[in-house]
């Protein structure tokens, strides 16, 4: 008998030059070809905040700071190839260097990364992020 899924903790971070967002283009089973913040599971141990700060570093390369919680959202994906179920941690941080550019660390699980006006985002948008967008809100 196969055990039922678990819900599994995400963490990402809105990172917020000016009015502008960084987000990537996935590449990955949920979400594929959806423009999404850098981000990925929280480990034993780690706070939200050194969550935010490794994800980014490592897919990146940027260091962010002034990394504070924003939100909380409960996604169950169940139109996704593999259906899952996501507790996303929300966070907003700022570059440490604004004029260092984004490296694409990870390209077999992204495209790219860039900077995007937050009155101008990309489509299609990663469905948790539309969602919370779509109902107002605002990392600024």
């Amino acid at each position: 008998m196969e055990a039922a899924p678990v819900p599994r903790v995400g963490v990402v971070a809105f990172v917020i030059k000016g009015r502008q967002v960084l987000l990537g283009r996935r590449r990955a089973v949920v979400g594929n070809a959806t423009f999404a913040l850098p981000g990925g599971h929280l480990e034993f141990g780690e706070s939200f905040a050194e969550c935010a700060a490794r994800e980014v570093k490592e897919e990146t390369g940027l260091d962010i700071h002034k990394v504070e919680f924003l939100t909380v959202t409960n996604n169950v994906l169940l139109d996704e190839a593999k259906p899952c179920h996501y507790v996303t941690i929300f966070m907003r941080s700022v570059p440490s260097d604004a004029t260092r550019s984004p490296e694409t660390l990870e390209p077999e699980k992204c495209d790219g990364w860039d900077w995007y006006d937050w009155e101008n985002l990309p489509k299609p948008l990663f469905g948790p992020l539309e969602v919370m967008i779509k109902e107002g809100f605002s990392p600024f």
